[in-house]
């Protein structure tokens, strides 16, 4: 696939995750787009999955919750929130319905 076709189709996923992800935060911590690409080893340029999945990242400054593809790719991120913060942001996940929790290692934007 060409770059830009990959990267449009790419865009309008990551714009999409964003949005589902802005329903499940408040209104002071913004969701923030990620990647729009597969990082791939060859030539080939491959938009993000179509697929939403939530994933929830623990580092040192808190937890990170991303909306990503099967592959683990994060398509929209929020960050950093406490124990209870990341605990309210899924249950409503889960109360929505709308997503499986991807457990693999979720790629990030560097």
């Amino acid at each position: 696939m060409q770059y830009f076709v990959a990267l449009k189709i790419g865009e309008k996923r990551v714009k999409e995750a964003q949005d589902l992800l802005s329903t499940f935060i408040d209104d002071k911590t913004p969701s923030m787009p990620a990647l729009a690409l597969k990082d791939n080893k060859s030539n080939s340029w491959e938009p993000v999955g179509e697929e939403n999945f939530y994933a929830i990242v623990h580092e040192s400054q808190g937890y990170l919750v991303a909306i990503c593809d099967k592959n683990g790719i994060a398509k929209a991120i929020a960050n950093w929130f406490s124990e209870d913060k990341k605990e309210n942001i899924k249950n409503k996940i889960l109360e929505s319905g709308r997503l499986k929790e991807y457990f693999g290692k979720v790629s990030l934007p560097v």
